[in-house]
């Protein structure tokens, strides 16, 4: 033939592409997943998780004491000062909003990109995302001081003819972080739907076996709290569609939120004069240190679990770790990138003060910040361009509290730093929080933990229906498919 190979061109074969690993380790069948996660909430109550709540309740009870101490007395008991008019409560917001960011970003974005790996961790990402938020929506509500006033924030006219300033990112940050809030929480639950009626028909097949009279009442209780909130899911091929379509458009919706949130949150720095805010690049730094941040703050949370439950590590493996440990490498060069750039900024500007505001940040009184900020933000991620770390749970861990350490150190270098010295001399001042600040502060982690111990506690900690999808288990055509397995 005329376009047949002369004999002695040697023609390779295609390359052999490299098979992953799998989502669920041990080939596992499709009941042994839902066994394993339903296990979690059907299982007696370890004794760790009644501990960890008791505590968690205990740290808890300093907010409310923070929070009615300060509403009676006023504003006066944190620790501000006349050149630092913003403290602990705007670090501590910006800090909790950045964590919630995670969540969604694993539950839309990844979703949106086709990305199965986010199946195992997306569940417990987006519980999170929801309790950061409800923890940072505390501290701007009691930051304007008279808190029976917040009202005046809302659009709707009174008797004082007062309407709120439309162009200030005060008020911007009220509409975003409740939008986000609203769609994050509608988001969790529609994913939450099929799991909720998995445990509904789980408590159902085993009430006949129930004697007991507590445990039956308890069993009761369960089929009808799942049953309610599952809202009559049958798994039929209608409801399957109508699902997929509305957790579509709601990942498609909550999509352009996780930019626009933290970027509106930066707002409230840039727009204003004061040397060390009043930049450009802070939208794409805080959206970048807010994931950096969140994905920390879910490695923090699902690696003790994942070793504390029995199974889950077969479902949350060393793969998921490794490809979430890579996003924190990645986000913390961009934050890295973003510090040096401040710099770069400061000193090509020409601006006197801009440049002393960064040397003060690097130099001043406040210098320990900065450097723990460099420290756990930049230095301890790099750790991830190695396997071993990327793949050592117990040294993820580590390096993931660092991270959250920094990028709370790095909220606390940007509102304190910028502030506590002013244009003249006259106005500087040394920053410390007072125990109020404080007790608020260590408060909300305990609310948070309280919430996030109940959420492992009671509903489905993994999301079950999605796991199963990804596997190849899955194919009906599978030697281990089909629902008799």
């Amino acid at each position: 033939m005329a376009n047949s190979l002369p004999s002695s061109v040697k023609v390779s074969p295609p390359p052999i592409e490299m098979e992953r690993p799998a989502l669920v380790e041990n080939n596992r069948s499709i009941g042994w997943i839902s066994d394993t996660v339903a296990g979690v909430i059907e299982n007696k109550t370890p004794g760790w998780w009644k501990f960890t709540i008791v505590l968690s309740l205990f740290v808890s009870l300093g907010l409310p004491i923070g929070l009615v101490y300060l509403i009676s007395t006023g504003v006066g008991v944190w620790g501000l000062n006349h050149p630092v008019a913003w403290g602990w409560a705007i670090v501590n917001f910006v800090w909790w909003i950045g964590i919630g960011h995670a969540g969604t970003l694993i539950s839309a974005i990844l979703f949106l990109l086709r990305q199965k790996w986010r199946t195992s961790i997306n569940r417990a990402s987006e519980a999170m995302t929801i309790f950061a938020v409800m923890c940072a929506g505390i501290f701007p509500a009691v930051h304007v001081g008279r808190i029976w006033f917040d009202w005046w924030l809302f659009p709707i006219p009174n008797a004082n003819s007062i309407w709120p300033q439309f162009r200030s990112p005060l008020l911007w940050d009220v509409f975003a972080v409740s939008t986000y809030f609203t769609v994050s929480l509608l988001f969790w639950y529609m994913g939450l739907i099929p799991d909720l009626a998995t445990m509904r028909d789980r408590f159902r097949k085993v009430a006949g076996k129930v004697i007991e009279p507590a445990a039956k009442l308890r069993n009761k209780l369960a089929q009808f709290l799942y049953g309610l909130f599952s809202l009559g899911w049958t798994g039929s091929n209608r409801h399957w569609r109508n699902y997929e379509k509305a957790y579509l458009l709601l990942a498609g919706l909550s999509t352009p939120l996780v930019l626009s949130v933290h970027s509106i949150v930066s707002f409230d720095f840039a727009v204003s004069q004061l040397p060390g805010w009043h930049t450009t690049i802070f939208p794409p730094y805080f959206v970048a240190g807010a994931v950096f941040g969140g994905f920390a703050m879910v490695m923090t949370l699902m690696i003790p679990l994942v070793s504390l439950y029995k199974g889950l590590d077969e479902i949350v493996t060393i793969r998921h770790l490794e490809v979430m440990s890579k996003v924190i490498l990645v986000t913390g060069s961009i934050v890295g990138y973003a510090y040096g750039m401040e710099f770069f900024i400061a000193y090509y500007g020409g601006n006197p003060y801009e440049l002393y505001a960064f040397k003060n940040r690097a130099f001043g009184d406040m210098n320990w910040s900065y450097w723990w900020m460099i420290g756990c933000n930049v230095l301890a991620p790099q750790f991830f361009w190695f396997k071993w770390c990327r793949t050592t749970p117990w040294f993820i861990w580590v390096v993931c509290g660092f991270v959250n350490i920094g990028m709370w150190m790095e909220r606390f270098v940007i509102v304190v730093t910028s502030l506590h010295n002013d244009f003249m001399p006259g106005n500087w001042g040394y920053y410390s929080p007072s125990w109020v600040d404080m007790m608020t502060y260590f408060g909300t982690f305990g609310f948070f933990m309280t919430l996030f111990l109940l959420f492992c506690r009671f509903l489905p900690l993994i999301a079950i229906s999605e796991v199963k999808g990804v596997t190849p288990q899955a194919d009906p055509h599978h030697p281990m498919g089909g629902a008799k397995h």
